[in-house]
Parts: C-alpha cells; structure tokens; sequence
C-alpha cells in the first residue's frame, strides 16, 4: 500500500528533516537518524511499541538478528502497511529521534 516516495513525502512534511545515504541506502533524520530504507520495500523506524507491533501484526512488522540490540527499532513492510499508520510510525520515530524545537 505504501512505498518509497510516500515515505519521502511524509518525511519532508515534518520541519526540519533532511535525506542522505546510510548504508547506501536513503535516509531521513531529524537530529538523528529518523528512518532508513533497509531493502527495496522495507522500511526501518523508530518505534517505542516494537514488540507490541510485531505481535499483533507480525506480516507488517519484525527485525532481524541485526536490530535485536536496539529494542526501539522496527522493520515495515512497505506494501503491507496503510498510509495512515505509516504517518504515524514515521512522526513517532521524528519525536524519538528529537525533532527539532518549534
């Protein structure tokens, strides 16, 4: 349902949000790192509800070996998920990873 240039254009609509390579990869941050592609279709964020989110929906949601460390990170399914959730993982992820002062 979501892809790539949606992700985008939610990211530019919050203040301050600037994109750059990670990993090779497209990246969006706010002070810190806000959400990065991880593959084509799979969006990486910033999430306080990771274990909730994989739990009720775990077809949309999950993390590989190599999150297991940061317990705030979470893996999307891009073509899996509604705009509107994504707008509202992505502007929690901007909160988590402080979103500039207004």
């Amino acid at each position: 349902m979501a892809n790539e240039e949606d992700v985008r254009r939610i990211c530019f609509s919050l203040p301050g949000v600037s994109e750059r390579p990670s990993w090779g990869q497209p990246a969006w941050f706010a002070r810190t790192l806000m959400a990065r592609m991880w593959e084509e279709g799979v969006l990486t964020v910033k999430s306080q509800e990771r274990d909730a989110l994989a739990g009720i929906a775990p077809d949309i949601y999950f993390w590989t070996p190599h999150h297991q460390r940061s317990p705030i990170l979470v893996l999307i399914r891009l073509d899996k998920i509604a705009s509107e959730e994504l707008q509202e993982l992505l502007e929690e992820s901007y909160r988590i990873a402080g979103a500039p002062q207004r």
